[in-house]
């Protein structure tokens, strides 16, 4: 079963004092390509989220997000109460108001008069927000097959259509022979000149071995059956499968340079429109 590359998940965690929200998204890249954003205090946390990232999504432009909104009074800010009465009484000293909050309101802007606490992490906290980064990447997984279910209907529709015009291509085969073959002996008459019909025969069939298409036939047959069973398989593998479609590439374009005939070569050209539409889409597989 194929996956997509594309993908989203989110996850929303709501604490006593604060909204945590996990957004996840997914785009298509040959290797992993990690984007995290999330507040400071959560950074030495995150080698390991790489490597779980790394473990789960496989492949992807993957942009991670830890979102933190305060629903209630919570701060890390405290004033630093000895160093403000200091303040106040120097103040009073020089500036004689008679008014408390006055000095207070002068006092809390002056250096060290508030202090910032270092947050650290609460570990059961902690806990509970990485089940819900798991939570999310289960969500963007599960997006994923999804897409990838559609990705491999249209990967066996277009298969199926250029397994179809291969058939037309055997069936035309031998009639493109015999064309090949009316087109030389007609050439040869109109030179108007006599020649060895022995001799024209063995040219004839050397003429005809070197464009003759039967291996080409078969192996893209191979390729196109062997990428329907790699779809099928358990695990995702879009390198493999890209593989496959070069091969049918390579195999498809070969019957085109050696056709030589006009309407198989049409047919080739549709066989080649589909397999594009294949190899584009499969740059999303995982």
């Amino acid at each position: 079963m194929i996956h997509s590359m594309t993908g989203y998940g989110k996850s929303v965690l709501q604490l006593p004092t604060k909204k945590i929200t996990i957004e996840l998204k997914s785009l298509n890249s040959k290797n992993l390509d990690l984007n995290a954003r999330m507040p400071s205090i959560y950074r030495e946390k995150e080698l390991y989220l790489r490597k779980l990232m790394a473990k789960e999504l496989n492949r992807g432009k993957v942009d991670f997000s830890i979102y933190v909104e305060t629903t209630a009074e919570d701060t890390s800010t405290k004033i630093n109460t000895p160093v403000v009465k200091q303040y106040i009484e120097q103040l009073k000293n020089v500036i004689n108001t008679g008014e408390e909050t006055e000095y207070l309101k002068m006092a809390v802007r002056f250096p060290d008069a508030l202090n910032t606490e270092r947050e650290e992490i609460d570990e059961s906290e902690w806990k509970q927000i990485e089940a819900e980064i798991k939570q999310a990447i289960k969500l963007i997984n599960n997006y994923r097959l999804d897409e990838g279910k559609v990705l491999e209907q249209d990967f066996k529709k277009r298969v199926a259509t250029i397994n179809e015009l291969l058939e037309k291509v055997i069936i035309m085969d031998p009639e493109r022979v015999e064309g090949v073959r009316e087109r030389l002996k007609k050439g040869v008459e109109e030179l108007r000149e006599k020649y060895d019909e022995n001799r024209f025969e063995q040219e004839l069939v050397y003429y005809i071995e070197k464009f003759d298409i039967t291996e080409e036939k078969v192996r893209l047959k191979n390729h196109l059956e062997y990428f329907i069973s790699a779809l099928d398989s358990k695990d995702s593998n879009g390198k493999k499968l890209g593989f496959i479609g070069q091969e049918m590439g390579r195999e498809i374009n070969t019957i085109g340079s050696k056709s030589n005939y006009a309407p198989m070569q049409q047919l080739v050209v549709q066989m080649k429109d589909e397999l594009e539409k294949i190899k584009e889409q499969l740059l999303n597989v995982l």
